[in-house]
């Protein structure tokens, strides 16, 4: 068969493009198509195995390397006028605008839900539309509203990284999909019973991440130490309200990031994710986690088992939910088997691929 891979955009070695890569290694010869493709060339070997992929016109519209974002009122359009129609089998890897690829009843469109698919102009819509973005906002939503409805008919089968966003895709879409989680390379993480005395939290520090609501908690808890790792918008904002307590370290990868995550007593997470990569790579630690029981790791943290959960993006409840942690006893052993399950991307993804073809067959 001939296979095309279509992915919103290159840009960085994130998440979505862990998944990406995954699914090229099972289908090496497949071209790739996404929106643009600006990776360096670190990554571009990592996850592309050097190849490049085959853009649309905001490639090459100016200053799109650096502002593509601000196109994105174009990327329906962008999005339709690839031509796969060579292709066989079409794999979209989505949470944008990827699953609008156009294709025929001749051929097999199977579209993986990295998210809720363009949740900006849904759930956190007032998240996204800040700034001068807000004044755009009335001229743009319901335009992408419609194409994403539309185009959300597009795939032959759906697969969602949760059972999260697999209800929300039957809310939104009326749409059937299968849950197959992400893939997490548990190996790069190694088991420690022997915690240091600090809680660690990992994200991109933006709005809703909600790590400003993390560091008021630990604020009111100045005998708890709390190191943040990241950089984003609100890294200055976060850093001007920190205490002595709180030590903001930025952006950090590799062997240092994993040296953070593995002698942490507790991993602290207070964003609504659609599935969670960094509490997955902590629990891998046998780091346990506190965490919102909502989104994607309502369903990966288990509460007693490999974590503690609390209720609301509150600052209380995560004070309360940090006491509780320090009344309850954890296996270490048994927080890092939880984290196997996460290992099975490739069989699982492939196994659905062929049952897939054998059913248009």
């Amino acid at each position: 068969m001939k296979i095309a891979i279509v992915h919103d955009w290159l840009v960085i070695n994130g998440g979505a493009e862990k998944v990406l890569k995954e699914i090229i290694e099972l289908y090496p010869n497949a071209d790739i198509f996404s929106i643009v493709d600006f990776l360096d060339s670190n990554d571009r070997k990592d996850i592309l195995s050097s190849k490049f992929s085959k853009t649309t016109f905001i490639q090459k519209l100016p200053f799109s390397k650096r502002y593509f974002r601000y196109y994105f009122p174009l990327f329906p359009i962008a999005i339709e006028s690839l031509d796969l129609s060579e292709y066989d089998l079409v794999i979209s890897s989505s949470w944008a605008v990827a699953k609008g690829i156009i294709t025929t009843n001749k051929q097999i469109h199977i579209s993986y839900y990295q998210a809720r698919n363009m949740k900006y102009i849904w759930d956190e819509s007032d998240l996204y539309f800040t700034g001068i973005k807000r004044i755009f906002k009335p001229f743009f939503i319901n335009y992408l509203r419609k194409f994403d409805i539309k185009s959300s008919k597009n795939a032959d089968y759906i697969i969602t990284n949760s059972k999260f966003v697999q209800d929300w895709v039957k809310d939104k879409y009326n749409r059937k999909s299968e849950v197959i989680y992400p893939p997490v390379d548990i190996s790069r993480f190694t088991l420690n019973e022997e915690k240091q005395n600090y809680y660690l939290t990992v994200a991109r520090l933006v709005s809703y991440k909600r790590v400003d609501l993390i560091v008021k908690a630990f604020n009111q808890m100045k005998d708890k130490k709390l190191i943040v790792v990241g950089d984003g918008d609100e890294f200055t904002s976060i850093m001007n309200i920190a205490n002595e307590n709180i030590t903001m370290l930025g952006f950090l990868k590799g062997e240092e990031l994993t040296n953070k995550i593995e002698n942490a007593k507790a991993f602290v997470y207070c964003g609504v994710e659609d599935f969670g990569i960094s509490p997955i790579e902590a629990i891998a630690c046998g780091t346990p986690i506190i965490a919102l029981n909502q989104g994607g790791t309502a369903e990966t943290v288990i509460d007693g088992l490999n974590g503690i959960h609390f209720e609301n993006q509150k600052i209380d409840d995560i004070i309360n939910a940090v006491h509780k942690f320090e009344n309850t006893n954890f296996d270490a052993v048994k927080i890092r088997n939880s984290s196997i399950k996460y290992t099975l991307f490739k069989q699982e993804f492939k196994n659905f691929v062929t049952n897939a073809i054998s059913s248009k067959d």
